[in-house]
């Protein structure tokens, strides 16, 4: 509730009722229309406390802030979801490429790897 919230964060009630006027807090509310704030409202009211007591910035800059946040978490999820498509069309294309056994053909290996220093000492310099 407002009054608790309030409290808890040494605001005033008005100045929660400004934020959700300018769109910067978004409470549910009951069917008594009394303001519910979750846990995620608090870590948003939080962070919007920090922009304006510690770094100074306007409720002008707050919103702006906000929205460059919502935006690059956006686009934080949809890079991840491409980044899964890449993959998964990746796994399937090797899958679809990897070689069926044939019996008698024997597979190629890659050459053993000898470290640097084991080749180079049988070397004259």
């Amino acid at each position: 509730m407002i009054s608790s919230v309030a409290e808890m964060y040494e605001i005033h009630p008005q100045t929660l009722r400004m934020y959700e006027r300018e769109g910067l807090l978004k409470p549910s509310r009951s069917d008594g229309n009394t303001r519910l704030y979750t846990d995620e409202d608090l870590e948003r009211l939080e962070f919007i406390l920090n922009l304006a007591r510690d770094l100074g910035v306007n409720i002008a800059g707050i919103g702006i802030i906000l929205q460059m946040r919502e935006r690059m978490e956006e686009m934080n999820r949809q890079m991840q979801s491409f980044v899964d498509y890449v993959r998964t069309e990746m796994l399937a294309r090797v899958q679809q490429a990897a070689p069926s056994p044939v019996p008698g053909l024997v597979p190629l290996r890659r050459p053993a790897m000898v470290p640097v220093a084991q080749r180079e000492s049988g070397k004259k310099r």
